[in-house]
């Protein structure tokens, strides 16, 4: 056997796996045809960010990952959410929510995707039974009853006991089981980039609705010695087309507009990159020798950080539920049983409030803002609507030791 674990695919995800399997005493085989950024300005590198909230973080620090990645990290020590209709947008309700309803000090950390994956890569060349290999993706397997084939896209072939799909959205693993996708499409799409900004953010992430979809401005160590944050801005595809193609003044004019004035002027300070919002879940998630995990289980719009944490919590779980033969069905169901209601139920929540956010249907428009601020108000909903958001990711846990 060459591997007891082979993973497609070398993101975030997928290294944070490899990780949290090596330490477990697995041997872990990681490939993914694409190679970390050099950095922020490189073509391809993700400029999006993603905030780490605590249950995720507690995963880190089980891989021995934290420790790399926290010197990047920024804390989100509240949540900001504004609701707003009409352009120039006017705001229409305003709260904020702080982490100590929870007993936490932040509701989580905030690393850059790109120089997340840098670092990631960078520990797992040095991680004890862990075979990075980057330049070579996953081309095709056959399913044994005991094991599995794997071809690579370099020709090499090696056998595994479990094969693990963390290879994205278009996942090849996840074609190569048969497994299909449920996929909603809303036009939107979304703009991710890095900003600059005249006021502080005193770190605090904001969410702010119009019709179109959400901003959310999550904050970022300064840039170049000014108060800098990550964007993620969703709209309808045509003006999200429309806003790409501005030159730099009137994109900063219009950001500056979109956020509010929040944080005063703002400059764009990194390229743009553009990608469809859309809500896809696998219709299983494993099959024979076979398991699927973060995007290539699910892909859920960019609202409330729940993105690459339901990921963090999907491989949490898949670590607790491998038994001595990792490819073994019955860990594999167990598996399937712990997270398929959770990936459901969060695609079919932040589907209905992606909805919601986007509407200019003053009804709608009018409901959003009621709710926003009964939610702040009522202090029992409050709490329950943030543990919801941070996700119960240890109670998913099912642990099968080894």
């Amino acid at each position: 056997m060459d591997t007891d674990i082979f993973i497609s695919g070398a993101g975030i995800s997928g290294m944070v796996l490899a990780a949290l399997l090596a330490k477990r005493g697995w041997r872990v085989t990681i490939c993914d045809p694409s190679t970390p950024p050099d950095g922020e300005a490189a073509e391809g590198s993700d400029l999006r960010s993603t905030a780490y909230l605590e249950p995720s973080v507690d995963v880190l620090r089980e891989a021995e990952l934290w420790e790399h990645l926290s010197p990047d990290a920024t804390p989100l020590e509240a949540l900001r959410v504004m609701d707003s209709t009409g352009w120039p947008p006017q705001q229409t309700a305003l709260r904020t929510f702080r982490p100590d309803d929870l007993g936490l000090g932040a509701f989580g950390w905030n690393v850059m995707n790109w120089r997340a994956h840098q670092t990631l890569s960078a520990a797992l060349r040095e991680a004890p039974g862990v075979d990075l290999r980057l330049g070579t993706g996953f081309a095709d397997m056959t399913a044994r009853d005991d094991k599995a084939f794997v071809t690579l896209t370099d020709g090499r072939r090696l056998t595994a006991r479990l094969v693990v799909g963390a290879d994205g959205r278009a996942s090849p693993v996840r074609e190569a089981a048969g497994i299909d996708t449920r996929i909603q499409r809303y036009g939107q799409k979304a703009l991710a980039f890095a900003c600059t900004h005249a006021e502080p953010h005193q770190h605090v992430s904001t969410e702010i609705y119009n019709s179109g979809g959400a901003m959310v401005t999550v904050p970022l160590a300064d840039h170049d010695g000014r108060a800098a944050s990550s964007i993620v801005w969703m709209d309808d595809g045509a003006r999200v087309t429309e806003l790409a193609r501005m030159d730099e003044a009137t994109f900063n004019a219009r950001l500056t507009e979109r956020a509010l004035h929040v944080m005063g002027p703002m400059q764009r300070a990194t390229p743009l990159r553009v990608w469809p919002i859309v809500t896809q879940t696998a219709r299983a998630l494993t099959a024979k020798r076979t398991v699927l995990v973060a995007e290539a289980a699910h892909v859920l719009p960019p609202i409330g950080a729940q993105g690459l944490n339901t990921s963090i919590a999907d491989i949490a779980t898949l670590a607790d539920c491998l038994q001595e033969d990792p490819g073994a069905p019955e860990g594999l169901a167990r598996y399937a049983r712990a997270r398929q209601a959770d990936m459901l139920g969060r695609a079919a929540a932040i589907d209905a409030y992606n909805r919601l956010c986007r509407s200019n249907l003053g009804p709608v428009q009018k409901l959003r803002a009621e709710g926003l601020k009964l939610v702040n108000d009522v202090a029992p909903l409050r709490r329950r609507v943030m543990m919801a958001g941070m996700g119960a990711l240890r109670s998913d846990r099912t642990a099968a030791p080894r």
